[in-house]
């Protein structure tokens, strides 16, 4: 009997050992799928996925990509993360009909594994001003320089083909997945139709990592773990592109229009002010071009002056046309990313033309003068009536402030009764006492 129990306490004990344990785990693969502009956002989700993965271990990191570009300090920031993580990042380009152009090129040849899916393509990674404002040649020139000497480093660390990563910078040159593949040396690793594929094909596989060590993947049955986006980093990710951008700001900018021509609508005046807002946070994420902005206030600015100043359409014609020139400065700023004209022109014109239709009814407006014998005149309560406070009443196009001595509900028609300075005294309309008795 007591060899029984000795014998069920060691299975027991060799069943949780350590090494038995980690025989049954399977390996983890870690993927993140990128669809969209290279910026801080992006780069603080890639970066928080190769965290992750550090802290469970992972085997593998795959990035799924597809962009068409962003901003060079935001690639260096994930390639950084990359060279540093502990197991090997592999970037994937697709699916088919996919992209990795400008940024995306760089951190596709920065990856441990580079991998495309049939009918995609790399490239065209040549530098342009983070502000998107035109570079004099000798500027243009050194931020070519600059990058391409990045790249070349990238590409003799990874051994991949450093003339065409080059060239892709200073020419602006793409390439098929089947030129990348085949250039000797290549720029890529494989070619694989989707994720599962390439899972297999790394299976086995020895990495060389950036700083030489080579690591040999261990991927069967391996357990894939996709890790999404924060809500915040959807939501802030969201508006941090150009076209969203230059929405909001000129939906801002109409709302508080709105409030200023009729003030007390509130409504336009606090949604101009969130939108506002949340385009100024877009351009923080996304850089702007000042001069196109400054050209955009310009352009209100003379259409302010069109209501103004008798310049027969003139102000108002060199208005619309400085925010349309503004907006497309303004929003230029993105490497392959950019607003079209399409957008651009009938936004600026509805802009303008509503700027001006509501200008000038606000003046027209201004320029009446009150009627001043408004007793006995019928308005209607915009708010309920009370002895005090005050509510309001339409009368005549204009609003009042305005008491009554018994309870009125809003939208019920009402009769000035005595005027007290700018307030009125009202009575319903068919209970009418004389103008004493109501005083």
């Amino acid at each position: 009997m007591r060899r029984w129990l000795t014998l069920v306490v060691l299975l027991l004990v060799n069943g949780h050992a350590p090494g038995a344990a980690q025989s049954t785990e399977r390996p983890t693969v870690v993927v993140a799928e990128l669809d969209g502009i290279i910026h801080p956002l992006s780069a603080e989700y890639l970066m928080d996925v190769i965290d992750e993965a550090d802290t469970s271990g992972a085997e593998l990191v795959v990035f799924i990509l597809r962009t068409p570009g962003g901003l060079l300090d935001s690639t260096r920031d994930i390639v950084s993360r990359m060279i540093t993580s502990r197991a090997p990042v592999a970037v994937f380009v697709g699916p088919s009909g996919a992209r990795a152009a400008s940024a995306g090129f760089v951190i596709t040849i920065a990856a441990d594994i580079a991998a495309m899916a049939p009918g995609t393509h790399i490239g065209a990674a040549h530098p342009v001003s983070g502000t998107g404002e035109e570079q004099d040649d000798t500027t243009a020139e050194k931020a070519a320089s600059d990058t391409a000497a990045y790249v070349r480093s990238l590409a003799t660390a990874r051994e991949r083909n450093v003339m065409l990563a080059e060239e892709a910078v200073l020419q602006s040159r793409s390439f098929t997945d089947t030129e990348a593949l085949a250039a000797m040396p290549a720029l890529i690793d494989l070619v694989v139709p989707d994720l599962d594929a390439l899972v297999r094909e790394l299976d086995t596989r020895t990495v060389r990592r950036f700083d030489g060590r080579m690591q040999t993947l261990a991927l069967s049955g391996a357990e894939i773990r996709r890790v999404e986006m924060t809500w915040r980093q959807r939501t802030l990710g969201a508006l941090a592109h150009p076209q969203i951008a230059y929405l909001l700001l000129t939906l801002g900018i109409l709302g508080l229009t709105v409030e200023l021509w009729n003030p007390g609508a509130t409504l336009p005046g606090v949604a101009g002010g969130v939108c506002l807002l949340l385009a100024f946070f877009a351009f923080q994420i996304v850089p702007v071009d000042t001069a196109g902005l400054l050209l955009v206030l310009f352009g209100l600015g003379l259409l302010i002056l069109e209501l103004t100043v008798p310049s027969f359409g003139v102000l108002g014609i060199g208005g619309t046309i400085s925010l349309i020139l503004g907006s497309i400065m303004m929003t230029n700023e993105v490497p392959g990313v950019s607003v079209n004209l399409g957008l651009i022109v009938p936004v600026a014109l509805a802009t303008a033309g509503i700027f001006l239709f509501l200008g000038r009814l606000a003046l027209h407006a201004q320029r009446q003068k009150p009627a001043q014998e408004v007793v006995g005149q019928i308005g209607r309560t915009r708010t309920a009536l009370d002895a005090d406070p005050p509510g309001q009443i339409d009368l005549h196009g204009e609003i009042w402030s305005a008491t009554s001595r018994a309870p009125i509900a809003p939208g019920r028609m009402v009769r000035v009764a005595d005027r007290r300075g700018l307030t009125l005294v009202v009575v319903p309309a068919d209970d009418l006492t004389s103008t004493g008795d109501a005083s």
